[in-house]
């Protein structure tokens, strides 16, 4: 049978009920056959209904999704809250380490400087002395030779 018209005959023209149903069941075969996929066919009734599950799905995954995004982000924002006090009082912490540092650098420099002020003052000392004890001679001297040109004269 190819057409529903030769079905329409052949249902007609059936002497009995048996026949009829013996042509029916055919015609389903055949359409079987021909339609092997027919069982997994939807009806538009139930591709709505499945749209809607879906929607439905989909709008708890978007709810689901917005709430895990916003307890991420004030985790985020816990987080860096937390993490900004740490780095605050780690900086604060270096802050008194260096002024530390530069007050014992200045009590060193001052004291390398007070005694090299030492030093220089004692080097100045020595050839103060130096000069006097050379210069005293040489004035008694000069004035010893200035005497005895002054009786030569």
């Amino acid at each position: 049978m190819g057409s529903v018209v030769e079905l329409y005959e052949a249902l007609a023209s059936a002497p009995d009920e048996r026949t009829r149903a013996r042509v029916i069941a055919a015609a389903f075969e055949r359409l079987e056959e021909r339609y092997p996929h027919l069982p997994d066919l939807v009806t538009n009734q139930q591709l709505r209904e499945t749209e809607l599950r879906l929607q439905k799905e989909i709008e708890q995954v978007r709810a689901d999704l917005s709430l895990r995004i916003e307890q991420l982000r004030s985790e985020v924002k816990t987080d860096i809250e937390q993490l900004r006090g740490e780095v605050k009082t780690q900086i604060e912490q270096l802050r008194g380490e260096v002024k530390t540092q530069i007050e014992q650098l200045r009590g060193e420099v001052k004291a390398d400087i007070e005694q090299l002020r030492g030093e220089v003052k004692t080097a100045i000392e020595r050839s103060r002395n130096t000069l006097l004890m050379w210069l005293i001679p040489l004035m008694f001297a000069q004035v010893g030779a200035m005497a005895a040109l002054v009786k030569l004269l």
